[in-house]
Order: C-alpha cells, then structure tokens, then sequence
C-alpha cells in the first residue's frame, strides 16, 4: 500500500541562504533524533557547475518502544542516504533521499526541490514528497505505515521550522514583499 506526504513551503529568503542553512541544518539541538551528517561524496561537474553531493546521517530509531518488541525494530539507529544536485546558475537544488536501514521491509524515500519563488526572486520555494511502503511485516505493515506518515508529517514540519529559525539567526528578518 504505502503512504505519501507533501509538503510546500515559501521562506522568504534569497536562494543562496536557504540553501546554506539547509546544508547546515543538521545536527541541531531542535532536533535531537539527528545524530550525525557526513559528507561521503562532493563533486562539481566543470562543464555544467552542478555540484552533486551524497551525505549520509545517522538518526536516532523512533520506532516507538512497544513496536521495538518486533526483534526487526530493535535496533538504536538509522541510516538515511541523501544526495543533492546544486545548480547556482539555475538556482535551483534537486534532492532524493532514502533510508538504508530495513530495506528488505520498508521502502522511504523522499524528493525535494529548492528554487527560486516565481512569486519573488528573492524567496525560495521548498518542494517535498515523501513516501513510506512497509511490506513483510505482517499484521503490522498498516499499523507501521500510520506511525510512519504521522512521523514523516511531523518531521517535515519541525524541519521547516529548524530551518526558518536558522534563517532568521543567521540572516535576520525575512525579506518584505
């Protein structure tokens, strides 16, 4: 079955801001489940300026303790691969992420897009669909899957807030129209 979330935001900061403190937003004390982000791969394409990147973070299981007794979901971390695709002559960044824990019963993957506002050249819109299937798990794949939409919803929430709350320390007042 699976389940999907979208999400559109509009900052009202210039696209090389949010950007910035996008790629800084983790770890941060707003968000204790991230562990850790690493930098495994960063390249820029001489011939385009795209600068491609895959990161990988550590996040702390939030399975709730009572479906940690399913022996699969005992495990006190997960993996999450992310790669990005920035294009500052476009202003635009294409972002895919998935998690690589789990794989053989559960699917999560996320595609995001930062670009500049067609309302404002100086905003930037944020773009995301996240989607979850859980399969193998029996009886549970349903009960999974809610708990992994209302996670998945209250995440991206938290993170546009970590992220507007970034912007306004490290940039001040978003811009008027």
């Amino acid at each position: 079955m699976g389940v999907t979330v979208d999400v559109h935001q509009v900052y009202k900061y210039p696209f090389e801001q949010v950007v910035a403190s996008f790629l800084r937003k983790y770890p941060n004390p707003m968000d204790k489940n991230v562990i850790s982000v690493k930098i495994m791969e960063e390249k820029r394409d001489e011939s385009t300026g795209i600068i491609y990147r895959k990161r990988i973070a550590i996040c702390q299981n939030v399975v709730p303790e009572i479906l940690r007794k399913v022996s699969i979901l005992k495990v006190p971390n997960i993996q999450l691969e992310e790669e990005s695709w920035l294009n500052h002559q476009e202003r635009n960044m294409a972002i895919r992420s998935h998690c690589l824990t789990w794989t053989q019963y559960a699917s999560m993957k996320e595609e995001s897009v930062f670009r500049e506002s067609m309302e404002n050249p100086n905003w930037t819109e944020f773009i995301q669909r996240g989607r979850i299937s859980i399969t193998g798990a029996g009886f549970l794949n349903c009960i999974l899957e809610t708990f992994a939409s209302t996670f998945l919803r209250q995440g991206a929430q938290k993170g546009i807030r970590i992220m507007e709350m970034l912007l306004k320390e490290q940039c001040g007042a978003p811009l008027a129209e």
